[in-house]
């Protein structure tokens, strides 16, 4: 409390500079005169510190940066080049709820046996489905072997492609 009985507080201006102690009553006035928030940032120290800033604008970029921190996480599809059309339809629709929750999927065929030597059907199978998922993904990394795999990688698309 300073001489007059009013509240004392430490004032800090939006670009961090120090304004000094004064009453809550002139931190208020400095906060209506910049159309700017009067926000308590430490209410333990002796005397409180508020700070100038706009709130909403601080609340959003908080959240903002929030969304960049979270991990990226890779979900993985296997399939046969011989998959029935329901199960195929299945794997699509897997997919796309994947990446509409801003996850990457990897699209994995496996092949077994003589399916080897017919590696370009699952190659083409895994083309198909870049295409089917054009509207939510882009193709992160193409269709290649990986012993007697074939590997794709799907990204969400960052701005939704119309036709």
């Amino acid at each position: 409390m300073d001489n007059r009985g009013q509240k004392v507080v430490r004032l800090i201006d939006s670009d961090g500079s120090q304004l000094g102690m004064m009453s809550y009553s002139e931190a208020k006035e400095k906060a209506d005169e910049k159309e700017l928030d009067l926000v308590l940032v430490g209410e333990n120290a002796n005397p409180p510190v508020y700070r100038l800033l706009d709130y909403q604008k601080w609340k959003y970029q908080q959240a903002k940066n929030a969304t960049k921190a979270r991990p990226t996480v890779v979900k993985e599809l296997k399939m046969r080049y011989s998959i029935a059309e329901h199960d195929y339809q299945v794997r699509v629709s897997q997919a796309t709820r994947c990446l509409n929750n801003k996850d990457r999927v990897k699209v994995i065929i496996n092949l077994s046996g003589r399916e080897t030597q017919h590696a370009d059907l699952g190659e083409a199978l895994l083309v198909r489905m870049s295409k089917d998922l054009q509207q939510v993904a882009e193709v992160s990394q193409a269709p290649k072997r990986d012993g007697r795999r074939i590997i794709m990688l799907l990204s969400p698309r960052t701005t939704v492609k119309k036709n």
